[in-house]
């Protein structure tokens, strides 16, 4: 096992990380940014080293400075958590070529998965589904040609993107040329790369993921299903696990595909294969995150599966210690990320320092955070700041928690979506799960409130129903036919 790790990252990430390896007797090295001196995960760390100045370009993404602390330090090991530099292969290669092992999958595996229009061959040659669309990046004079056959509407994705950049839905012919420019700048923009290819847009579908774990010996397993369709502009904002949209058959299904997809890339450490579920059940193959997820707490809350650990314990070269057949998933498990963001005034990022500062606990609460009172939140980097996490033995149990839990959170000085989830937690559709991808853009919209309530009865009458196995055919009716906002029909809240 290693002796000392560095964690190249910030956030409640680096803190989530520097946790586990203390739980695992190792010594650990932080590296923060000018803006960072304050910050919790360089106070919980063995060591911290000073990067460089506030801009990410010039400190958390600098590949040969966070080489240099960790050759310094002494640090036999990084993990490199999400974002960042958790998927650049570069940054795997370079710990490699210096003998520092990468707790992550590795550069080839970031390779063969990064690209998207790799991927989807890869995929296919593996025999997953994928969602039609072009087999390689496009020239501009051969985009029309690919729209026609696939049929519209398509949407014009960039190979190397992520997060919403780069993609635009074309719906009408004369629209393609116009989003296929924007598109092109934005790729550029976003990734230095303006490759784009094109995809069958799927009306209304749930974003489905699973999760793998995969060492160097040749095991592999998978974890089970996120329900990810809570999203504003592709980003997700709650997740939870298991899906109420997936039953047992075609949980094993997804699963066995993904332990397939895997294997035909030989790939080592934590990944996440993302598909769209559509209204009929048909799941196609989105893309591979080859890192850790923002939203892993929620599966190792119903499997009882640390994922961090578990890296460590592959990238140190031993074999997994859990077979396919020791996964049992129970209860359930949401979770809110709690960003430094108004929702109100559509979601302006907040800055500030944290003046008050009270975390809800109790049974069956997590809280990941990576502030403290007196933390000054800076605008340099994502917004994100904390993630909640409540599990229940059914799903009822794990919404009126959660519900419990935002009532009890309290972050003063800053603007938080603290108010947002409140109310997404009160949303009728949202308790009977009949809701997609496109929930927060058609049917909802954020109302202020101080304190939202909802007569408990309902609450827990409507979660209950969502939760039962039969209703997985009432779920998907529901959200294809659904018109209008569920939350607008109910009134709105009840004081």
């Amino acid at each position: 096992m290693f002796k000392k790790v560095l964690v190249a990252n910030r956030g409640e990430i680096a803190v989530r990380i520097l946790r586990a390896c203390e739980e695992r007797g190792l010594q650990t090295v932080a590296v923060y940014s000018e803006a960072d001196r304050n910050a919790l995960h360089v106070r919980y760390a063995n060591e911290a080293f000073l990067i460089g100045p506030p801009p990410s370009s010039q400190s958390y993404l600098r590949i040969d400075k966070i080489i240099d602390v960790a050759k310094r330090s002494g640090a036999d090991a990084i993990h490199p958590g999400y974002g960042f530099l958790a998927e650049n292969d570069e940054f795997a290669q370079a710990c490699v070529d210096e003998g520092i092992a990468f707790i992550g999958p590795t550069p080839e595996n970031m390779r063969a998965m990064g690209d998207k229009v790799t991927a989807r061959q890869t995929m296919i040659a593996a025999g997953v589904p994928v969602v039609p669309g072009s087999a390689h990046g496009l020239r501009d004079d051969e985009v029309a040609a690919e729209a026609q056959r696939i049929g519209l509407p398509v949407l014009i994705k960039a190979s190397a993107g992520g997060g919403g950049k780069g993609m635009r839905v074309v719906r009408d012919e004369s629209e393609l040329q116009r989003s296929l420019g924007a598109a092109r700048r934005e790729a550029m923009s976003a990734f230095g790369d303006d490759t784009v290819y094109l995809e069958k847009l799927i009306e209304r579908p749930r974003h489905i993921e699973i999760q793998i774990l995969a060492d160097s010996h040749g095991n592999v397993i998978h974890l089970g299903e996120r329900e990810c369709s809570i999203q504003r502009r592709h980003q997700k904002l709650i997740e939870e696990s298991p899906s109420v949209a997936v039953d047992e058959a075609l949980r094993q299904k997804m699963g066995e595909l993904s332990v397939q997809a895997a294997r035909a890339v030989n790939y080592v450490s934590a990944g996440t294969l993302e598909f769209l579920l559509d209204q009929s059940g048909n799941f196609y193959f989105l893309e591979m995150n080859t890192r850790l997820q923002v939203e892993h707490p929620v599966t190792e809350r119903v499997t009882g599966v640390d994922i961090v650990k578990e890296m460590i314990t592959i990238a140190a070269g031993r074999r997994m210690r859990l077979k396919q057949e020791d996964i049992r998933p129970k209860g359930w498990a949401i979770e809110c990320r709690i960003t430094a963001e108004d929702p109100i005034n559509n979601f302006m990022p907040s800055g500030g320092k944290i003046t008050t500062l009270q975390e809800p606990t109790g049974p069956g609460v997590r809280v990941e955070s990576g502030i403290y009172e007196g933390f000054e939140v800076s605008l340099f980097y994502d917004p994100m700041i904390a993630k909640l996490i409540c599990w229940g033995e059914t799903r009822a149990e794990a919404l009126l928690r959660m519900r419990r839990a935002l009532n009890e959170y309290r972050i003063g000085g800053i603007k938080t979506s603290i108010p947002f989830h409140q109310q997404i937690m009160s949303s009728a559709q949202f308790m009977w799960g009949t809701f997609d991808t496109n929930f927060l853009e058609e049917r909802f919209s954020m109302t202020y409130t101080e304190r939202p309530e909802m007569e408990l009865s309902a609450a827990i009458a409507a979660a209950l129903v969502a939760h039962t196995s039969e209703q997985r055919a009432t779920v998907m009716h529901h959200t294809s036919g659904s018109t209008g906002s569920a939350w607008k029909r109910s009134g709105g809240w009840k004081r």
